[in-house]
């Protein structure tokens, strides 16, 4: 049973614990998606801030702050959007809980949810396929960062240079991963300071130009309008809802670890930064085109500080890059590859290096992924929605040795290992979004209501509620709210 321990917002008094042998930031970390002994539980829940900080404080949200002005919404309307869009770090926030509680990873977790075998689906899927679909995009864009760092040292980036540049990142980024929990601890804290530096002279910059009044000269009204607003923010909230792996970061946590800490210290790392960050995009939008937001940028930052803001790209690439293929190492573990979870990493890490060569090197590959990732929150809305409502019915108790059976003997084995409710759930989640969903094609629903795309909250809606309802007699439901 989880403590509800009082604590001052965001911190925790559980005592914290030296790291064990086998979670220190010099040595390759030796769990996996096995379940982590109280007596190897160290650390405090404001570790996780640093953790999520340095993971947004990034190009990406750069750019797409700066999308929400070139989209037609005003600098108001853009920021408006960008705060209610992050405010659903409350979800990866609410699901860290679990990492303690069960002292498994996300991956593990939702054995609850999904039965042993459909888990293994749910991973290889929403777990593994989309997280190195996304390790591949973002190390396209780190390398593109790169590889204008590269030409102004007088380096032409050629074919050879380009690959060996891809290699180096994609390099840096799987050591961390493959070192693992501890060493990103250790690293965050100075990664985020870092960054939050070269970002406030990249702030200073971007806002001595910014039209703080600007407005579009023909702004949207009536349904075009909630259009671009409910676009707008689906496209922010694809960030925190697709980071159903949050618990991967809070599973060494002691158990008795403040539950509104981890949750607080979770959320508040991601939001602040995104916010801030997203909002500098928006804001260098009113002033340069931020169509091409690299080039454009330099024209106003000081001659300088460019190759460090070059830099700093790579850098963010590279932690929120760490994050992603830990969690799709320990995906591909729950999928059923019995290797160890550093072999896994390097796997993922190969697998996405491929897909950006050959997308940047031969074909328009990575935007073919790209286009079929804005498609994606169709699925990561109700993921998110069935695993944060399942956290809420067991009262955020797992049995940890329990969800590491894999065994038709297995409470969570439900039927022929699919629980009916978590499947069901999904795919009726999935189909709701579908149905009004306005991105590359339109839904009916959307068409009814002139492109209005209610696929975020319908398909979050429908997924919960069902999941909900069918759950109310399981009896691992019953068990848990029992303390059992």
């Amino acid at each position: 049973m989880t403590s509800t321990i009082p604590d001052p917002l965001p911190g925790s008094r559980a005592a914290s614990v030296a790291p064990p042998a086998a979670d220190r930031p010099g040595r390759i970390e030796a769990h996996g998606i096995d379940h982590i002994p109280d007596s190897e539980r160290h650390g405090h829940p404001r570790e996780l801030f640093s953790v999520w900080a340095a993971a947004n404080v990034n190009y990406l949200s750069l750019v797409v702050g700066g999308a929400l002005v070139l989209m037609g919404l005003s600098l108001r309307q853009a920021v408006g959007v960008i705060v209610v869009g992050n405010l659903l770090w409350v979800l990866p926030g609410l699901l860290a809980t679990s990492g303690p509680a069960a002292g498994a990873p996300s991956e593990v977790i939702t054995r609850a949810v999904y039965g042993v075998l459909g888990n293994r689906v749910n991973n290889a899927v929403g777990g593994w396929l989309v997280s190195v679909c996304y390790f591949a995009l973002n190390l396209a864009a780190a390398a593109t960062a790169a590889f204008a760092l590269v030409e102004k040292t007088g380096i032409t980036a050629g074919t050879p240079v380009e690959v060996a540049v891809i290699v180096v990142i994609a390099a840096l980024t799987l050591i961390i991963s493959v070192y693992g929990h501890a060493l990103i601890v250790r690293l965050y804290l100075p990664i985020t300071l870092v960054l939050a530096g070269a970002f406030a002279v990249v702030a200073f910059a971007v806002l001595r130009h910014a039209d703080f009044s600007y407005a579009p000269a023909e702004p949207a009204r009536g349904g075009e309008l909630w259009a671009l607003l409910l676009a707008g923010t689906a496209m922010i909230a694809s960030g925190p809802l697709s980071y159903t792996t949050s618990a991967d970061f809070s599973r060494y946590l002691p158990r008795t670890a403040s539950k509104r800490a981890i949750a607080a210290w979770t959320a508040l790392g991601a939001f602040l930064p995104s916010v801030v960050v997203c909002s500098l995009g928006a804001f260098a939008a009113t002033a340069v085109d931020m169509t091409d937001p690299q080039t454009a940028l330099q024209e106003i930052l000081p001659g300088w500080f460019v190759p460090l803001f070059l830099l700093a790209l790579v850098l963010g690439t590279i932690a929120i890059n760490a994050l992603t293929a830990y969690s799709a190492g320990l995906a591909l573990q729950a999928v059923g590859l019995r290797v160890r979870r550093s072999v896994s990493v390097l796997f993922d890490g190969v697998v996405a290096v491929a897909l950006t060569l050959y997308g940047l090197l031969v074909s328009n590959f990575l935007d073919t992924v790209s286009n079929a990732l804005q498609v994606i929150i169709v699925l990561s809305g109700p993921l998110m929605a069935i695993y944060a409502t399942d956290v809420l019915l067991r009262r955020c108790r797992y049995d940890g040795r329990a969800l590491s059976d894999e065994t038709p003997d297995s409470p969570f084995w439900y039927t022929r290992g699919v629980n009916p409710a978590g499947a069901l759930a999904l795919v009726a989640g999935v189909t709701a979004a579908a149905l009004c969903v306005a991105t590359l094609y339109t839904g009916p629903v959307a068409a009814a209501l002139d492109g209005v795309d209610l696929s975020l909250p319908v398909g979050m809606a429908v997924a919960a509620a069902l999941y909900a309802l069918l759950m109310r007699k399981d009896r691992t439901l019953r068990a848990a709210r029992a303390g059992r």
